[in-house]
Parts: C-alpha cells; sequence; structure tokens
C-alpha cells in the first residue's frame, strides 16, 4: 500500500507505475487533474498516472490534493486509513514550482524564492506530519524523500539557484532525522535522487520523446547519461522488497548506486551512473564519453 504524493508527472510517475509493476496499490496525488492545472501548467494528469499504474499491473487511486493545505492531506491520510487500513510506503516527491536560476538570493524574487521553498519542504513535512502515525502502525514501513543530488554531491556543489540549493539539502537533511524517528518504530527513510531525468519537460525542452532522446545528444552531449523515470521508479519498488531495507535508514541514495546493489537496470537495459559521471567528467569539463558509466 503506497502513497506517491506529487505523482503527477516525472520521478513521481515513474515511481508509482514501477510500484504497480510490483503489484502495489498505489494513492497518486498531485494538484493537475482532468479538470484542473496547477500552476505548472502543463498537461499531464494524475489521471494519467493512476492508470499507468493499473495498466502495469498494480491498482492506481488518483486523488487531487494540494499538499499545503493541511486538511487536504489530512483527509487524504484518513481515507486511506479507511479504504486500506494500512499504508506502507510513502514517497514524498512534492514539487511543481518556478526557479529562477543563475541570480543571487539578492536579484532574484522573494515572492517566488519563499513559494519555492514552501512547495518543496513545506509540503513534505505536512505529507509526513499526517501519514507517518498511519505508517508505523505496520512494523517495516518505508519513506522515500525525493531530491536532486546526493549529500555529498551537494555538499560541494552550488545547485545554480540560492533557494533551489536550500530546498534540495533541506529534503536530503529530512530523510536523515526521520531516520532517526522510524527507526525505534521499525521504519526506514531515505533521500533518493535521480540522474539527469527524461522527464516530460525534459523531453520537451529537447524536442525529442523517450524513443528518440538519443537525438539530444547532438547538441547536448552530456545528455547522454540521461535516465527514464522508471530507473528510479525501479530504485524504489527495490528498496521497498528489500527486507534489509533498514540498512539504508537515513542515507542519501541515487538511482544509479542502487542499480548496483540491487540489479535493475533502466528500460534500454543499462545502469546510468549519472552523479560519477557529473563529478568525474561533466563538472571538469572533459569531453562527453559515457563509456563505464552506463
Amino acid at each position: 500500500m503506497a502513497l506517491v504524493a506529487g505523482g503527477t508527472r516525472g520521478a513521481g510517475r515513474g515511481i508509482a507505475v514501477q510500484l504497480g509493476a510490483a503489484g502495489a496499490t498505489v494513492y497518486v496525488t498531485g494538484r493537475t487533474s482532468g479538470s484542473e492545472r496547477s500552476e505548472m501548467d502543463r498537461p499531464e494528469t494524475i489521471e494519467e498516472t493512476a492508470a499507468l499504474v493499473d495498466a502495469a499491473g498494480g491498482r492506481g487511486i488518483a486523488v487531487q490534493v494540494d499538499h499545503l493545505v493541511p486538511d487536504r492531506v489530512r483527509a487524504l491520510v484518513a481515507r486511506i486509513a479507511s479504504e486500506q487500513g494500512a499504508l506502507h510506503i510513502l514517497v514524498n516527491d512534492i514539487w511543481g514550482a518556478e526557479i529562477e536560476w543563475d541570480k543571487p538570493v539578492w536579484e532574484s524574487s522573494l515572492d517566488t524564492g519563499l513559494h519555492t521553498l514552501r512547495l518543496a519542504v513545506d509540503t513534505h513535512a505536512i505529507t509526513s506530519h499526517f501519514a507517518l502515525p498511519l505508517l508505523i502502525e505496520t512494523p517495516g514501513g518505508l519513506v522515500v524523500e525525493m531530491t536532486d543530488g546526493t549529500d555529498e554531491y551537494n555538499a560541494s556543489h552550488y545547485r545554480v539557484s540560492f533557494f533551489y540549493d536550500l530546498a534540495k539539502a533541506a529534503v536530503n537533511r529530512m530523510a536523515f532525522a526521520l531516520g532517526h524517528e522510524l527507526a525505534p518504530h521499525g521504519a526506514t527513510a531515505v533521500a533518493l535522487t535521480p540522474g539527469w531525468l527524461r522527464s516530460e519537460a525534459m523531453l520537451q525542452a529537447h524536442g525529442v520523446t523517450e524513443a528518440t532522446w538519443r537525438d539530444a545528444v547532438a547538441h547536448a552531449p552530456h545528455f547522454a547519461i540521461s535516465e527514464s523515470p522508471a530507473y528510479v521508479g525501479r530504485a524504489v519498488a527495490a528498496l521497498a522488497g528489500d527486507p534489509e531495507v533498514a540498512r539504508w535508514n537515513g542515507r542519501s541514495l541515487s538511482s544509479g548506486q542502487l542499480a548496483q546493489v540491487y540489479g535493475f537496470t533502466d528500460v534500454d537495459g543499462d545502469r546510468p551512473d549519472a552523479w560519477r559521471y557529473l563529478t568525474e567528467v561533466q563538472d571538469p569539463g572533459l569531453p562527453a564519453d559515457v563509456t563505464g558509466y552506463r
């Protein structure tokens, strides 16, 4: 029994579908439904994600929720408790924020920056506050805090915006804190990052589809290390199916790292290790070459 909070698109959708493929019932939440769009103004909907969960072999249940509204989140968890009686997996993937890149904090819009923090941090805290009492009723629960960048990478790299940098550091720290609070209840919390994610928005920005994504390498050579949303979804499914998942409690993990441990692959059969590639190839300014990194 899983809740993927922020499952409309991108990593959240990939995770929901792969949990469905593993046989889970997945509550998929987000602000964009078939009748209403969020401020992101994109076409993907929670109903589409739920249908993909069904097609993968699970059961998808779409619930429109703004995770900044405590009463909506409280009602969501009450519904899960009433309909299912348990919650075993919580994935906090809520985001959906406009970002101002390449501006110092004093030149950034304060309203935009603070809204970014609310969408990236407050939503996760609100959701955990209401969902974790249900999750800890059953030993073995798993909480996945979705972020961008590992602790190690983010500690030494500025993430191109004061507010974005702060948001992702906060989410990584959430997993550490939750790990301490959940351990006495037999539950595990981790922070998990995909690599260069081929989300719907990223594919659109490069003018390609998932089937033709390699065409983008001609103008963005390092895009060769990119990965589909299914890859990080398989990482979550592997964690959820690991009877020794507590070994990861409180840690910062990546999809590429976990692929080496659990043996899963991306949809093309590769195992891209983006964060090692960024550190060893892209950031030092070396020519794009994914040999040994996929």
